[in-house]
């Protein structure tokens, strides 16, 4: 797996998940709603800590500095 996330969308992503799993514990997402948060909330922060997003991939997007090889 190459590296397609940057460190500026690791931040957005580290937030998303936190706001996401602040509404769950502060009870304003319940049920399926609630559930569907989390595990999205765990794919953001999973997709971080690897740096690496499938989506991203099959897109061709690339959020990371590329180093040019002279």
């Amino acid at each position: 797996m190459r590296k397609n996330i940057g460190s500026s969308d690791k931040l957005v992503r580290f937030l998303i998940a936190a706001v996401l799993v602040g509404l769950y514990f502060s009870d304003v997402l319940s049920g399926t709603v609630a559930i569907v948060s989390l595990v999205a909330a765990g794919v953001l922060v999973f997709t971080s800590l690897i740096n690496f997003c499938p989506l991203y991939y099959i897109l061709g997007i690339k959020t990371c500095k590329t180093v040019s090889k002279s």
